[in-house]
């Protein structure tokens, strides 16, 4: 059985920084593409990043790139997100997302089988 569980969100102000930590049992995230989406009130879950399978590339949205680095740990078989210059428009709830192992596409919510439950994150004015 596979799990995710995101930890980390928080209340933060504008400008500060979270990282957030997804662990995931029952897949490999080496042998999987890994992501990270948001979702805000009213609004379709979007994506945020995504690690690759095997050399672990990255990909960022344009509306984090910069801010937010994807990193994962082949040994605890987690998948953080290290969110830095935080705007209040970056309050969501945050999910991260496991995809089967044969997927080579990664920047969909269609690309990702398996998801966490969220973590909120709410940044302050």
């Amino acid at each position: 059985q596979v799990q995710l569980v995101e930890s980390g969100g928080g209340l933060v102000q504008a400008g500060g920084s979270l990282r957030l930590s997804c662990a995931v049992s029952g897949r490999t995230v080496s042998g999987n593409n890994m992501g990270w989406f948001r979702q805000a009130p009213g609004k379709e879950r979007e994506f945020m990043s995504a690690i690759t399978k095997g050399r672990g590339y990255s990909h960022y949205a344009d509306s984090v790139k910069g801010r937010f680095t994807i990193s994962r740990d082949n040994a605890k078989n987690t998948v953080s997100l290290q969110m830095n210059s935080l705007k209040p428009e970056d309050t969501a709830v945050y999910y991260c997302a496991a995809a089967y192992p044969w997927r080579d596409t990664w920047g969909r919510v269609a690309d990702y089988d398996y998801w966490g439950q969220g973590t909120q994150v709410t940044v302050s004015s």
